[in-house]
C-alpha cells in the first residue's frame, strides 16, 4: 500500500485526539501541501486569500501546532518576530544553511548528525527525538557582495 495523504494522515490525528475535521482545516492543509518553500502564518494566510480562501489567521494559527504534533510540519527557524514551518511529511530529515542577508536557503543531509544526537545522548542521558541544525552565513552572492572576497 502506498503513503498516505497528508490529509488521511491529519484525519486519523484528528480522530485518535477527538478533534473535528473541518472544511477550513482541510483548506489550510492544502494550501500548505502545495507550496514546497518555507511559510510562515502570514506568508500563508495572504496565499489564501489571494486566492480567495476566506480564513482568518487564528485559524491558521490554532492548526499549526496540531500539524506539528501531527508530523505533517516543523518550525525550522524564527526570524524577526515570524515562526517559519516547513513540511516533512515523506520527507527526509535534513539540515539548513541560511544567509543572514538575503535570506536564501540551502537544505543538506548531514550523515555525522545521527553520530552526534547519539553521542550527545549517551554523554547527558537524554533520549533525542529530533535536532534541528541551522548554520547562518553569508551564501556566496551575498559574500562577494558586503566582504569583497570569495
Amino acid at each position: 500500500m502506498g503513503k498516505k495523504s497528508e490529509l488521511q494522515v491529519f484525519r486519523e490525528y484528528l480522530q485518535r485526539h477527538g478533534l473535528r475535521y473541518t472544511q477550513e482545516r482541510e483548506q489550510i492543509i492544502k494550501t500548505i501541501f502545495s507550496t514546497h518553500d518555507h511559510f510562515d502564518v502570514d506568508t500563508l494566510y495572504l496565499t489564501m486569500r489571494q486566492k480567495g480562501i476566506r480564513i482568518s489567521k487564528a485559524s491558521i494559527y490554532r492548526i499549526m501546532p496540531l500539524l506539528i504534533d501531527a508530523e505533517l510540519i516543523q518550525d525550522v527557524f524564527f526570524e524577526a518576530g515570524r515562526v517559519y514551518y516547513e513540511h516533512t511529511y515523506g520527507h527526509e530529515p535534513h539540515c539548513h544553511l541560511r544567509c543572514i542577508e538575503c535570506g536564501k536557503i540551502e537544505e543538506f543531509v548531514e550523515p555525522r548528525l545521527k553520530d552526534i544526537e547519539r553521542d550527545l545522548a549517551e554523554r547527558f542521558g537524554y533520549k533525542v527525538l529530533k535536532s534541528n541544525l541551522e548554520v547562518r552565513g553569508f551564501c556566496p552572492e551575498c559574500r562577494e557582495k558586503f566582504l569583497g572576497r570569495k
